[in-house]
């Protein structure tokens, strides 16, 4: 920013620096990069000031842009899921990352430090949220309840039953490395362009769609809540607001039936 700003004021003096200075300069900008470039400009008018360079903070009386409320993370729809699982096939570490984070509904900074270890002598995976603290269990080996959909966790075993080699975590380099999170989510949608997923669908939206999955089939607030790890009522209802409303009107089994079928659990997956 500060190149671009040399490079159109020149030697000006800060201390000329006026606030329509500042609006001709986000003019043209859509409202989040607008915004970000204000943040900007108010840290380099709050330090310029508190320097003596400038007497009055030019920054202060620019307004940021108005930004309408967005859905946030886009779910992926059945298509998406299918057009991945066709590009990726079970043995490579990008179909295990998919099927541990649409199983689980972990976020990516949870997932990436997921692994064998986790999961206790009875089946669940059980781990601590780095962003609430709050404490998840999801069913791995264990039985898993009709309202999460466990043909799901199939492929989940089937990755995993393909894969190399054995980590202590899951997700993995090349190299047999832990992934960052950033570099992981970075990967991860570059897999899902790969597979030919447009709209810029990502790890997170996942999430979202195993929200609006077990919705759609018939899992209480509470049930989805303890699966993802949310906190509030409001933040169940966001996940699930784009459940298909006609298969949830349509009716489920008010009492859902677990998955104890032993087919659904592979051998080499059992205790």
């Amino acid at each position: 920013m500060l190149d671009d700003i040399r490079g159109r004021y020149g030697t000006g003096l800060v201390r000329d620096l006026r606030p329509h200075h500042i609006r001709a300069d986000l003019e043209g900008r859509p409202p989040h990069p607008a915004n970000n470039r204000l943040k900007c400009w108010r840290g380099l008018c709050r330090w310029w000031q508190e320097a003596g360079l400038a007497e009055e903070d030019a920054a202060s009386p620019v307004r940021a842009r108005r930004v309408l409320p967005t859905e946030g993370h886009l779910p992926w729809s059945r298509d998406d899921i299918a057009k991945f699982r066709a590009r990726w096939p079970h043995a490579t570490s990008q179909r295990l990352a998919f099927e541990l984070l649409f199983w689980t509904g972990a976020r990516m900074s949870d997932a990436v430090r997921l692994g064998p270890g986790m999961v206790d002598a009875d089946g669940w995976l059980s781990y601590r949220q780095s962003k609430t603290g709050g404490k998840v269990d999801v069913p791995f080996t264990a039985a898993a309840p009709e309202w999460a959909e466990p043909s799901d966790r199939v492929h989940l075993f089937s990755a995993l039953r393909d894969q190399a080699d054995r980590h202590a975590v899951w997700m993995v380099t090349a190299q047999g490395r832990p992934r960052s999170i950033k570099a992981a989510s970075q990967w991860f949608s570059a897999a899902a362009r790969a597979a030919g997923i447009t709209g810029g669908r990502s790890a997170h939206g996942l999430r979202k769609t195993r929200a609006q999955i077990m919705a759609e089939r018939g899992a209480t607030p509470d049930q989805r809540a303890a699966w993802l790890g949310h906190e509030s009522l409001s933040e169940v209802q966001h996940y699930s607001r784009g459940a298909d409303r006609r298969r949830m009107l349509a009716g489920t089994d008010p009492e859902p039936k677990s998955s104890n079928s032993s087919d659904r659990v592979p051998t080499w997956m059992r205790k």
